[in-house]
């Protein structure tokens, strides 16, 4: 698993880990929280390696349906990434203000800049 799937699961837990049975939360945390292996899990809950490998596959498979139906997590993202844009825009917008000099014109373009980011944000 690379670390934008090891990311992108965790992501996926935290919003919708609730809505998983009790056994696939525990393997979902011991595997991913705890980094224990396979093998460990199947161990701590006298399963077959298998067997935890199926559960881990089948939560991560609900929750990538969770996210298909809901969205929450890339709702999340594009407000995570648009709070960044607006708060690069508003550092720029204090900049040309300290600048002077005739501004407004560039100052009015970041602002309608923001409310267009955040227009965007409801759709």
């Amino acid at each position: 698993m690379k670390i934008d799937d090891i990311t992108q699961a965790s992501l996926l837990y935290d919003f919708y880990g609730q809505l998983l049975s009790k056994r696939q939360r525990e393997v979902m945390e011991l595997y991913h929280e705890e980094n224990l292996t396979l093998a460990e899990i199947a161990d701590e809950f006298g399963i077959s390696r298998q067997g935890v490998h199926d559960a881990l596959k089948n939560a991560e498979k609900s929750l990538n349906g969770y996210e298909e139906k809901l969205g929450l997590v890339a709702k999340f993202q594009k407000s995570t990434d648009a709070v960044h844009e607006i708060d690069t825009i508003i550092e720029e917008v204090i900049g040309k203000l300290h600048e002077g000099n005739g501004t407004s014109d560039r100052v009015i373009g970041s602002l309608k800049k923001v409310k267009d980011i955040i227009d965007n944000l409801e759709e």
